[in-house]
């Protein structure tokens, strides 16, 4: 696998050749459905660059080859040769340098694109936020109350679920779980569990919680949503960063001497006993004018550092980073159980109260490797499995198919499953299933051998099959007894030793 350091920079998720190819074409369409706005400008001046040098290192290989053949003419002739051997001496060092500044023009290319998203299919509805998404269909008809409804922290109020311990021990949206709110929790990720495996053909594994920054750059949460994650350094933070080294580490960033850069990063590393980089990180040069994100970056680059997983996508599907696999044998199902962390944002009161947006929770993942001619049937047939553990649990829903401004960032189709919530009125999501096409496959080098024994990129799907604390939030509420108490549905009564109320 490529080295944390070079994998961002190196590999864009969108196919580089519509950046070459077709730059306007590929803006426009970018602008169209996701409103994001290519920088078309820089992109050419480096595309140019690129080319430039691409021919400049051509034509320096070639002389190289044609000076290496006349000194072996002369040679034979008996005739002197120094000045061809002097020319010759001095065409690695040149060779060297174009492929250095080549090297740097690619890097800063997928420094750009990187950042940009997948293109939608071309089945998906326009629109710039949730008001474009369009029903599909809906299931159940949502229960008539004839007593006041409580939401689920209400229900959980004896203790079940406690908010404020949560809190104590960890901050903010944490929250413990008792009894047998509790059991009820870990009997819904079981049931998931069996229903994907025995009923769908998935295989069930146990994935790392910590992941690599290339596991984080392949599945496309870095460098999107860097800010969401939970990052985790390891080893010492006692990094002490001279104000003369630092100013002059600004200075060279400013005259792109990335010579002189490097040398000065790694004087820096010395220093603190650490590991030199083997080459700039490209995002310095976006620091540059705040001091103290520059030594912030400086601490990332220099320190080694894992992330704990949003959901287990990551894990699951970078089980294929730099795998080619067998054709025959897509496609591939996979599901875990897993803890998930994340630092999204949420509306006040509404998702922060209780258990809708928590930094920690639940999900049974599911994760699908297709063909790239099967993905978007896999996609139908994934939402469908989501859609049954809601229908097991006799809860109402409806399926949503996300429109281009409303989709993730590596979706290229998404379907939002959402479940009806007594308490608020309305549907929120409890599952999100996407078809992210070769995406992600590209940023990782998954791939499959096909009929003709040739490597081509894989189709990479993923959905939450589902969260498990929102399906705990939804069995409790629309479940919910005049007492307080909370009836069992029939599907879970095995997963509690036949109780039928908790």
């Amino acid at each position: 696998m490529l080295c944390g350091l070079l994998l961002p920079l190196l590999i864009a998720m969108l196919d580089p050749s519509l950046f070459r190819n077709a730059l306007a074409d590929t803006a426009q369409k970018l602008q169209s459905t996701r409103g994001f706005a290519v920088p078309t400008d820089d992109l050419e001046a480096l595309e140019n660059g690129r080319k430039s040098l691409q021919i400049e290192t051509q034509e320096l290989q070639a002389s190289r080859n044609k000076l290496a053949k006349d000194i072996g003419q002369r040679k034979s002739k008996g005739e002197n040769a120094d000045d061809l051997l002097a020319q010759a001496a001095a065409v690695p060092g040149k060779v060297k340098a174009a492929e250095e500044r080549l090297a740097d023009v690619q890097e800063r290319i997928g420094h750009i694109i990187a950042r940009v998203p997948n293109i939608p299919d071309a089945s998906v509805p326009f629109g710039v936020d949730e008001t474009g998404n369009v029903e599909v269909r809906r299931v159940g008809t949502p229960r008539a109350f004839d007593f006041p409804v409580k939401d689920h922290v209400e229900l959980g109020s004896g203790g079940g679920l406690d908010a404020e311990a949560g809190a104590r021990i960890a901050g903010s949206r944490f929250t413990v779980l008792r009894g047998g709110i509790a059991r009820l929790h870990r009997a819904l990720a079981q049931f998931m569990l069996d229903v994907h495996t025995s009923e769908h053909g998935y295989l069930e594994h146990n994935v790392p919680l910590l992941v690599s920054p290339d596991a984080m750059y392949g599945t496309g949460q870095l460098p999107k949503f860097e800010e969401d994650l939970f990052e985790v350094p390891y080893g010492t933070r006692s990094l002490a960063i001279d104000g003369n080294a630092l100013n002059a580490l600004r200075n060279a960033l400013l005259r792109d001497d990335k010579t002189d850069a490097l040398s000065l990063v790694n004087g820096i590393a010395a220093d603190a006993g650490l590991k030199a980089l083997p080459r700039m990180p490209i995002g310095l040069w976006d620091d540059l004018q705040r001091p103290e994100a520059l030594v912030a970056t400086l601490h990332r680059w220099l320190w080694r550092r894992m992330y704990l997983i949003p959901t287990a996508e990551v894990s699951l599907t970078n089980l294929f980073a730099d795998q080619i696999v067998d054709g025959a044998t897509l496609p591939q199902r996979l599901t875990a159980h897993s803890l998930c962390f994340r630092a999204e944002a949420g509306a006040a009161g509404r998702d922060t109260r209780g258990m809708i947006r928590q930094h920690q929770f639940e999900k049974v993942e599911l994760v699908q490797i297709a063909r790239p001619d099967q993905s978007y049937t896999q996609l139908e047939e994934m939402t469908g499995h989501a859609e049954a553990i809601l229908r097991k649990l006799e809860l109402p829903f409806r399926t949503m198919l996300l429109c281009s401004g409303d989709m993730g960032f590596a979706s290229a189709k998404t379907y939002d499953i959402e479940v009806w919530l007594p308490s608020q009125n309305t549907y929120r999501e409890i599952s999100s299933c996407s078809n992210c096409e070769s995406f992600q496959a590209r940023r990782m080098q998954a791939r499959f051998r096909n009929e003709a024994g040739k490597p081509e990129l894989v189709h990479t799907l993923n959905g939450s099959g589902v969260a498990v604390g929102r399906a705990l939030i939804a069995v409790m509420e629309n479940h919910q007894n005049a007492d307080g108490s909370i009836t069992v549905p029939v599907a879970l009564r095995p997963y509690l030793q036949g109780a039928e109320r908790v």
